[in-house]
């Protein structure tokens, strides 16, 4: 009989891994919204220490600066500053994820800072799970 694996929480470093096979936005989106849903039922330690570590490149600036942004906003909702290697990611032109006009003012308005201050431009509401 095989010993029976214990679940765990993907780390943002595993889903940048998910993120680089599926080049795809659906996919993409999908995979962001199954790694939040995770993340939030985890107890807060846990929730940091699969913030830690560095997720290797996706492939993609903007979706790499997106998991940066990802990290320090999700750190900040348990009162704790983002990890270190988010620091230095930025983007160089505004990225809005969901470019339709209304989405476009929408998200300038009301874009979390994490991501705002990296120049991805999204809505918060973009990053709940139902």
């Amino acid at each position: 009989m095989r010993p029976v694996e214990q679940y765990r929480a993907a780390s943002i470093a595993v889903l940048a891994g998910w993120l680089s096979r599926h080049p795809d936005e659906e996919t993409r989106w999908r995979l962001i919204a199954e790694f939040l849903e995770e993340h939030r039922h985890e107890p807060r330690e846990e929730r940091l220490r699969l913030l830690s570590p560095e997720p290797p490149s996706v492939g993609d600036s903007r979706w790499d600066v997106f998991l940066a942004a990802l990290a320090e906003h999700l750190a900040a909702k348990d009162g704790q500053a983002g990890p270190a290697w988010a620091e230095t990611r930025r983007l160089r032109q505004f990225w809005f994820p969901f470019n339709t006009p209304a989405a476009r003012v929408d998200a300038f308005v009301h874009s979390p800072a994490s991501f705002r201050r990296r120049g991805v431009f999204i809505h918060p509401q973009e990053l709940e799970v139902a």
